[in-house]
């Protein structure tokens, strides 16, 4: 079986759309996605009627577990807005009570056996939801990571496609679907075959002019939200 390990869609439905179009293309018949559905962008109901369609196992990202703490307290909610865009708050007022309560309650970590292929879903890293693994991690925090038992370990959270192979086990980050910070424009995913155990990276190409221009729209305070999307 052939499964898209994608993340860090956050908000983007455009990028979303993109990814998903190429899985399908790819042969994908499942989803696994690291969390970070909402935050930062406009289109959390978008993002969420696109993987409606998909058999999907979704992780819980750092980004939900604001929005929990935003739907609680008012004033978490506004600080979230002041420092990373009005995305959880759209997500806050937009979405209905039972899709608010299922992004702040998704597992972390998840657990799947697919076609006999043991698989660790994570964002952060397996102990840490909000951990940053990145590229140049030391050996020493890639060990914590690998856990016993697991042909696949797939984290998310840096935005910045990773890969390492530690024994038999296989720790990937797909990269960031909406918001990608290693300077190559688009939507990053990987493609995962469960009968060779192996990881591609793909890239998908969309406009994100749109994205860009309502960014600079709705946040003239915050340019990053839009030049972090137009980074080469």
């Amino acid at each position: 079986m052939k499964l898209a390990l994608l993340g860090d869609i956050h908000g983007n439905h455009l990028a979303l759309a993109a990814v998903l179009e190429a899985a399908a293309g790819h042969g994908a018949e499942r989803l696994l996605v690291t969390g970070d559905l909402v935050g930062y962008y406009f289109w959390p109901r978008e993002v969420l009627d696109l993987l409606q369609g998909w058999d999907a196992a979704v992780v819980r990202g750092n980004h939900e577990e604001m929005l929990a703490r935003g739907l609680a307290d008012g004033a978490s909610l506004a600080a979230a807005e002041a420092k990373y865009g009005s995305g959880l708050r759209i997500a806050a007022e937009e979405l209905d009570e039972t899709r608010r309560d299922w992004l702040c309650t998704l597992p972390h970590p998840l657990e799947l056996t697919v076609d006999g292929r043991r698989i660790l879903l994570c964002h952060g890293s397996p102990r840490d939801l909000d951990r940053y693994v990145y590229p140049d991690a030391s050996p020493e925090l890639i060990g914590t990571c690998i856990l016993p038992g697991y042909d696949l370990v797939v984290m998310g959270h840096t935005h910045y496609p990773s890969r390492w192979q530690v024994g038999e086990t296989l720790l990937v980050n797909p990269g960031s679907v909406g918001q990608p910070r290693n300077r190559v424009p688009g939507a990053h995913w990987m493609l995962y075959d469960t009968g060779s155990g192996e990881a591609t990276a793909r890239h998908a190409d969309y406009d994100a002019g749109f994205v860009v221009a309502e960014s600079r729209r709705r946040h003239p305070g915050l340019p990053y939200l839009a030049e972090v999307l137009e980074r080469r």
